[in-house]
């Protein structure tokens, strides 16, 4: 299979150029790891990959430069605007799911935490005869990090809040399952339909400016997955326990993920979501294990 990248090829940066001098790691999905040396000839590495389920980018702007401007491959729409339009069926939606999990799978192998996993961040492609998507791509990776950078130990907030896992949300130290959380509150959405979120205080008439509105979206991811786990009072600051320790005596939780009925949503798949949908403990080799 064709390298993407040539040796002796150069690349314009937005902090300088790189010529490629060798290819150090090639694989069969066209991902590629390159020795390169930039303007002031110090080595480093250029990973180039690719894969049908992450949206490209095809050029970056170097002239105006500003404002800083990237070019974006363009497709029909995206998932949020879809599923108002017309609510997805059952395989759509599992087609959707393996899109995307094969897009994080990229990000994930390289501890690489993509952040913002949400429906208007899922771009598709219309397709014919039948087929509802001829293409699904995860877009949006410029809030990309390392599971260990600081960034993510410090657990600085990320993406929308209703949209957050729970960690996130928290401010607790977040990685790679932060990302599945999301696809799984991603899939609920979807199995809702009309762009309804499950954990969006706008259904309540709270805005996002609101002084009520993180813990609003607090207040019902526990009436919906249940009380935090003792074990987290481990790890967060006392600030964080006072929240932690309000929302746990809000009462029973309502648990409306549970009483869902056979007619809405398959036993089966109800469980996988509610599993998907955990603090801290899903991976996407989980999904990939129990997925059918």
């Amino acid at each position: 299979m064709r390298s993407p990248l040539r040796i002796n090829q150069v690349l314009l940066g937005r902090k300088s150029s790189y010529t490629i001098i060798k290819e150090l790691h090639s694989a069969v999905d066209e991902a590629a790891v390159y020795l390169a040396r930039d303007q002031n000839r110090e080595h480093c590495v250029v990973k180039s990959s690719r894969t049908p389920f992450l949206r490209p980018i095809i050029d970056v702007v170097q002239e105006p430069a500003d404002p800083p401007s990237i070019i974006l491959r363009h497709l029909d729409g995206e998932l949020l605007t879809e599923s108002k339009r017309k609510r997805l069926a059952r395989a759509e939606i599992k087609h959707v799911a393996r899109c995307i999990l094969q897009a994080l799978s990229v990000l994930h192998e390289d501890g690489m935490v993509h952040t913002d996993v949400k429906l208007d961040n899922i771009f598709v492609n219309l397709g014919q005869r039948g087929q509802r998507f001829s293409e699904v791509q995860l877009g949006d990776c410029g809030g990309v990090v390392h599971k260990d950078s600081r960034f993510a130990r410090e657990g600085h907030l990320i993406g929308a809040a209703f949209t957050r896992s729970p960690e996130a949300m928290l401010q607790l130290s977040w990685g790679t399952p932060t990302d599945v959380w999301s696809l799984g509150n991603a899939v609920l959405s979807l199995v809702h339909g009309g762009g309804y979120h499950h954990f969006d205080p706008g259904w309540e008439g709270i805005r996002p400016d609101d002084q009520d509105y993180d813990m609003t979206v607090l207040k019902r991811m526990y009436h919906s997955l249940g009380p935090f786990p003792p074990s987290i009072a481990d790890i967060i600051d006392p600030e964080t326990f006072e929240i932690m320790h309000f929302l746990n005596r809000q009462g029973p939780p309502q648990r409306p993920l549970e009483r869902w009925t056979p007619e809405e949503i398959p036993l089966a798949d109800g469980r996988f979501i509610r599993r998907i949908l955990k603090v801290k403990t899903c991976s996407i080799a989980y999904i990939q294990d129990n997925a059918r």
